[in-house]
């Protein structure tokens, strides 16, 4: 996922050729690449369309546009193959994600190897968009409920979740919510690869792209040149539990800001890491009560919770509490492009890929024990949403990730990771087994490549992503110093 702030609120084996009429494009479509869309301004990046079946089991029934990139290399005699790339999500626009790359630094050497690939998923952005009709007020809510302190929140929250859950279900765009999951991304991906005439790619994915990665290599094990999955997801991808672990991972990374604010006396927010912990759940408790310039506790928590994916917006967050604190508006906020597409493509994703309880006693418990747990953002996280509501019947159980297929996936995480915790990429990492190698840095926030600044880890990605090595085990990235 890009470096700035995310709206806050991602059964049986399947093998697609298991799948009762799922086929795979057999010859490359033909690929007319041209000028991208006006709001996707990048030099040199061009686009183009590709049709894929609504239903991969019915390749030859309805069908759905996928807008895709390039940023073709300039050295065509040192050109191994394509990159496909997403950012994250799931919600998230992945169209101009290669020159996101470039811009940040993905190394000249990668640029040379590889034609890099983005595309906006189905459901999302300039491919054929999925909407759930939701208010400015539901769109700011993101994906995180309110902090239940009581069962009755949570009861209240119901309520809520499922209004939104009914927006999705009736909105103009319904008949594609049974067919918006990883698995058919992940299959939309093997027909890119198809129309650009590649026996096999290679991937770059961040996030909720990591889970999609997984799912690739899981369907089509054959396919996959070198795969890199850098901030890791658990094996159920957003399932409850990556839900619930997204408290865990502000626990895990509170600390660094801690220690960056109480080092800096001009913030006014503690002394000691202690007192600046004490200043959250103050501030969280006073606004609860009374917000201030629309922020109430649930909103700090998850604008807390965003902005810490990354150390360079530190700053802002702590000019954010002072101007909390002191009842003043908000300084400018990070954004991100059309809310209410990103959100309707999440909770189509999340909400279809896996069964969620149904339950409304079920989240109680969960708030119950993740309020004590993970008490800055458990009652939140753990509670409940539109999942809950949505139908029931799927057109196919979620993917189950294993360790079949080549040994050629390397994991790359930050140990202190809000978004994706450590503890749910080591989950990651122990089923894909033989397939994989874990490389861990010692550093905090959302994303390693090749943002990160730690060199270790960074480079260990571009040395596999240009020749194909990679460690003979499982690697650890000290914390690297800050001239």
């Amino acid at each position: 996922m890009r470096k700035r702030l995310s709206l806050v609120l991602a059964a049986t084996a399947v093998a697609a050729t298991a799948l009762p009429g799922v086929s795979v494009a057999a010859t490359p479509d033909t690929l007319r690449w041209g000028p991208c869309p006006k709001d996707v301004t990048a030099p040199r990046l061009q686009c183009s369309t590709l049709e894929v079946p609504l239903d991969h089991r019915h390749p030859d029934g309805r069908v759905i546009e996928l807008t895709i990139s390039r940023l073709a290399s300039e050295h065509p005699e040192r050109r191994r193959g394509v990159l496909l790339t997403n950012p994250g999500g799931p919600g998230g626009a992945g169209l101009d994600f290669p020159a996101v790359l470039a811009g940040a630094g993905l190394p000249q050497e990668v640029l040379d190897t590889y034609d890099v690939i983005g595309f906006d998923p189905r459901g999302v952005g300039h491919s054929t968009p999925v909407t759930c009709d939701l208010t400015p007020e539901q769109q700011a809510r993101g994906n995180f409920p309110p902090y239940a302190h009581t069962p009755a929140d949570v009861a209240r929250a119901a309520g809520a979740a499922r209004t939104v859950a009914e927006q999705c279900a009736t909105s103009g765009t319904s008949w594609m919510l049974p067919h918006t999951t990883t698995a058919n991304t992940a299959r939309d991906m093997d027909r890119i690869r198809s129309a650009l005439g590649e026996p096999r790619i290679s991937f770059l994915g961040a996030s909720y792209g990591t889970y999609l990665g997984a799912v690739y290599s899981t369907l089509f094990p054959g396919r996959g040149d070198r795969i890199v999955l850098d901030s890791n997801l658990g094996p159920g991808g957003y399932d409850i539990t990556a839900m619930r672990n997204f408290a865990r991972g502000l626990e895990d990374r509170f600390p660094d800001f801690a220690r960056f604010a109480s080092a800096h006396p001009d913030f006014d927010l503690g002394g000691t890491p202690r007192q600046v912990k004490a200043e959250f759940y103050e501030l969280a408790e006073r606004l609860d009560e009374q917000p201030v310039d629309g922020v109430d506790g649930t909103l700090f928590r998850g604008l807390t919770f965003g902005l810490l994916y990354s150390d360079a917006t530190m700053p802002l967050l702590a000019r954010s509490w002072q101007a909390l604190d002191t009842g003043r508006p908000l300084p400018p906020q990070p954004s991100l492009p059309n809310p209410e597409n990103l959100m309707a493509a999440r909770f189509s994703v999340v909400c279809g890929d896996t069964r969620w309880p149904a339950s409304v006693r079920s989240y109680q418990r969960d708030v119950a024990v993740d309020r004590l747990r993970y008490p800055m953002l458990g009652a939140s996280t753990a509670s409940i949403g539109p999942c809950a509501f949505w139908p029931r019947e799927r057109v196919e159980p979620p993917v189950r990730i294993g360790d079949r297929g080549p040994s050629n996936v390397l994991m790359v995480q930050n140990e202190r990771d809000p978004g994706t915790p450590l503890a749910g990429a080591r989950q990651l990492r122990d089923t894909l087994g033989r397939r994989t190698v874990m490389v861990t840095a010692d550093e905090g926030g959302h994303g390693v490549y090749p943002y990160g600044p730690n060199t270790c880890a960074n480079n260990v990605v571009t040395e596999f992503l240009t020749t194909g090595q990679r460690p003979a085990h499982d690697l650890a990235c000290a914390k690297e110093s800050r001239g």
